[in-house]
């Protein structure tokens, strides 16, 4: 792949401004998903490295906290200009690596840059208050302060988003980050690093860091300097992240989970319409997504209908490599989720369900699947009970809204779900019934940069982006001002002085 701009292909870490090595030459080979072929390696630092990265952004943070919010937030714009005028090549890096299609891929990098734009600006209004005094001669009020080192740790299935989201809201707020990319996909947190400091970030502001997974997490969350954990990835990893911070002390932690969204589709709703989402929903990232919809709920009267029309559509879409134009469908992202997906399609075919569509390897070999429809799928199938990070999807039907929602909400997850249906009245029972922390109505496309993305249950804590997405990494500091010059018994007594004098 020919990029316009070749030093963006990094194959070191980043730390205090400085691209290093493994000091053991430790290094991993990346695949491409498609075919397997090594496109590079990159260093496995050493557990000490991992925490020079944590000193050197921890040095950073006692100049970073102080720089005027504007001037934060010029700095983020032009990282943010850099990555929209270097887009092609980022999205190609991103497609390389993570096998998604070139056109996902280059959304995927609009969307990314998104949330440097939105919160380099609400930065700049991250604001305290002015609380109404109940102490006599006092004045009271809140000031918004940067809580310290963040350490950052994003998964490969949106390899440059999950870094934006949270280091975006991080670094307007004056804290500096240390970010911990899958392994799988390193080369775009590279990419961003690069361009980080073309943008003219300070050293040690923000710091790309690789090692063994385990021994990264565990050496970043136990530093009592890293002040807040945003994580991203599996509910299972999730609960290992908070038992370290648990084992640490207390710190700030903010974990987006996985999911196992429903999709519900009332009897009143347009089916074409619900077609089109539905495709939409389940099969972005080749199914690879925390927000994906897995288990498709259809009132009976149009269930045959729906089930029909969304297996033609399914059928209809294009499997290849990223590159190959019109490609809907990638592979899938490793060996181990190819085998738990060619796994989950024979449960539900040996406990009775119809695989309408796919089911089967993709002709092309490698980790490609078939995008595939299975109805009459029911709680004990593994494709109706799991997360399926894979192109396939589970159709059911209902005779009952009341029976739709608690059919949705029988599952530790609780992060994304999607209704489609005409009646308003439906709309609002539905979205306040349904124990998810979002919920899209008649559309695929709910998330940016304003909105609190997050879940609930075994989806997660807290929320990224909207102004919530600055919760992780700051701390509300309270003042009481008592009259100056005066302890605040004296101000509080008959005898005080007026406050003019």
């Amino acid at each position: 792949m020919l990029l316009g701009h070749p030093v963006l292909f990094k194959s070191l870490c980043y730390i205090d401004g400085r691209w290093v090595h493994s000091e053991t030459a430790s290094t991993i080979a990346i695949q491409n998903p498609a075919d397997q072929k090594v496109i590079g390696h990159v260093p496995m630092l050493e557990a000490h490295q991992i925490t020079q990265a944590v000193d050197a952004a921890h040095r950073a943070f006692e100049t970073w906290r102080w720089i005027p919010a504007t001037k934060r937030a010029a700095i983020l714009l032009r990282w943010h200009e850099l990555i929209q005028r270097h887009q092609h090549d980022l999205a190609g890096i991103l497609a390389l690596e993570q096998g998604k299609p070139l056109a996902e891929a280059t959304g995927e990098i609009t969307y990314g840059a998104s949330f440097i734009e939105w919160f380099a600006h609400e930065g700049k209004r991250l604001n305290g208050r002015t609380i109404p005094s109940h102490i006599d001669g006092a004045h009271l009020g809140t000031i918004m302060e940067p809580v310290g080192v963040a350490a950052l740790i994003t998964p490969w299935n949106f390899p440059n988003a999950m870094i934006t989201r949270k280091a975006a809201a991080a670094l307007a707020a004056g804290c500096t980050v240390v970010v911990k990319p899958a392994h799988e996909t390193p080369f775009s947190a590279l990419a961003l690093a690069q361009l980080a400091e073309e943008a003219g970030f300070p050293p040690g502001v923000f710091n790309v860091v690789l090692g063994d997974p385990q021994t990264t997490m565990e050496t970043l969350v136990r530093d009592p300097r890293v002040r807040t954990v945003s994580f991203t990835g599996s509910t299972r990893v999730g609960g290992l992240v908070m038992q370290a911070v648990a084992q640490s002390g207390i710190k700030k932690t903010a974990l987006e989970l996985g999911g196992n969204a429903p999709f519900i589709v009332t009897h009143d709703a347009d089916i074409d319409q619900a077609v089109r989402v539905a495709v939409a929903a389940k099969f972005q990232t080749s199914g690879q997504d925390c927000c994906a919809a897995n288990r498709i709920l259809v009132a009976r009267p149009v269930y045959d209908t729906f089930v029909e029309r969304y297996a033609q559509a399914v059928r209809l879409l294009k499997v290849g490599a990223a590159f190959e134009p019109g490609i809907q469908v990638g592979p899938l992202m490793h060996q181990a989720a190819f085998d738990a997906t060619v796994q989950r399609v024979e449960d539900a075919r040996a406990k009775g369900a119809r695989v309408l569509v796919g089911g089967v390897p993709h002709e092309r070999g490698g980790w490609f699947f078939e995008p595939t429809v299975i109805a009459d799928a029911q709680k004990g199938m593994r494709i109706y009970d799991e997360e399926n990070f894979a192109p396939i999807s589970a159709v059911s039907p209902f005779d009952t809204l009341e029976e739709a929602i608690t059919r949705a909400n029988d599952t530790e997850y609780g992060l994304a779900a999607y209704l489609c249906a005409k009646d308003l009245n439906t709309v609002f029972q539905v979205i306040r019934q349904l124990d998810f922390a979002m919920v899209s109505v008649n559309g695929a496309k709910f998330t940016g940069a304003p909105i609190p993305f997050g879940g609930m249950k075994a989806s997660g804590l807290g929320r990224e982006g909207g102004l919530e997405g600055f919760e992780p990494f700051v701390e509300t500091r309270y003042f009481c001002l008592g009259q100056l010059g005066l302890p605040l018994t004296d101000v509080a007594s008959p005898a005080r002085r007026p406050l003019a004098a």
